[in-house]
């Protein structure tokens, strides 16, 4: 079985620099990007810091796109796309959240399904690792519609463990903690761009002190280079934990956080 690793979301952040660290690593890498303009762009980057590796256009919404994959041969598929959106989720227009479960869970499970069809009917032992977030393990407040998204895919990475074991496919998670880059930036930044206090229940001022206390917390736990590291040596592995939450220390802050839900009164 080829342990070619394909990873989407492969055009910015964590995902392109995991995709650059793999294939550094010695690892065949296949990395998606979401227009063909940026997969050469990807492409481009990557031979001028001499890197091999080779890219390849994936919107997953799309599904000509996705059949347009599934001739590669592939062993380890690396779901990294992710979209994130903020503000309270007793006010947030449908529309947005429609669109943010597109992106994150509903275009990745259509990939999914058809990938590990094609496992199965070959006898393919696969692995599939789920990029998500410790927001998924817990309530974290103004960023409460991507946690719901990820959320989706830690059940659906449970059921799929639970589901494919028996063909020898292989899932496992990763759960960073909070780090200071763009796609949380812009995650917070995306809770005040449909925000009118003439409207809203919900204040800007009072989301403000919120959305603050979040980003005052970003600034501690997350090394990104670390991570990144962390992560080029989890992703090709065939033993290891089914959850990894790095850092270590937040995952007794996810089992409290998770304790005190019980004891929640109404």
């Amino acid at each position: 079985m080829s342990d070619t690793i394909l990873i989407t979301g492969a055009e910015s952040g964590f995902g392109e620099e995991v995709a650059f660290g793999l294939a550094e690593a010695g690892h065949e890498v296949i990395a998606t990007a979401r227009t063909q303009d940026v997969a050469d762009a990807l492409q481009t980057k990557a031979r001028l810091r001499r890197i091999t590796l080779r890219s390849h256009k994936l919107n997953l919404r799309n599904a000509t796109d996705i059949d347009a994959l599934l001739p590669l041969d592939f062993g380890i598929l690396v779901n990294n796309i992710a979209r994130g959106e903020g503000g309270p989720i007793s006010e947030i227009p449908l529309e947005i959240l429609h669109s943010l479960f597109e992106t994150n869970v509903f275009g990745p499970l259509a990939l999914i399904q058809k990938v590990v069809r094609k496992w199965v009917a070959a006898g393919t032992r696969g692995k599939i690792v789920f990029v998500s977030s410790v927001a998924s393990l817990e309530f974290p407040p103004v960023v409460a519609p991507y946690a719901c998204s990820v959320h989706a895919l830690e059940v659906i990475s449970r059921a799929l463990h639970h589901e494919l074991k028996p063909f020898g496919i292989q899932i496992q998670t990763i759960n960073p903690g909070p780090a200071v880059t763009r796609f949380n930036e812009g995650m917070i930044a995306n809770a005040f761009s449909w925000f009118d206090d003439s409207r809203n229940f919900t204040k800007h001022a009072s989301l403000r002190v919120e959305a603050d206390a979040i980003a005052d917390a970003e600034a501690l736990p997350v090394d990104p280079d670390e991570m990144i590291r962390r992560m080029v040596e989890i992703i090709p592995a065939r033993t290891g934990r089914y959850r990894n939450v790095y850092p270590e220390e937040m995952r007794k802050h996810v089992e409290i956080s998770t304790t005190e839900a019980f004891d929640l009164e109404i």
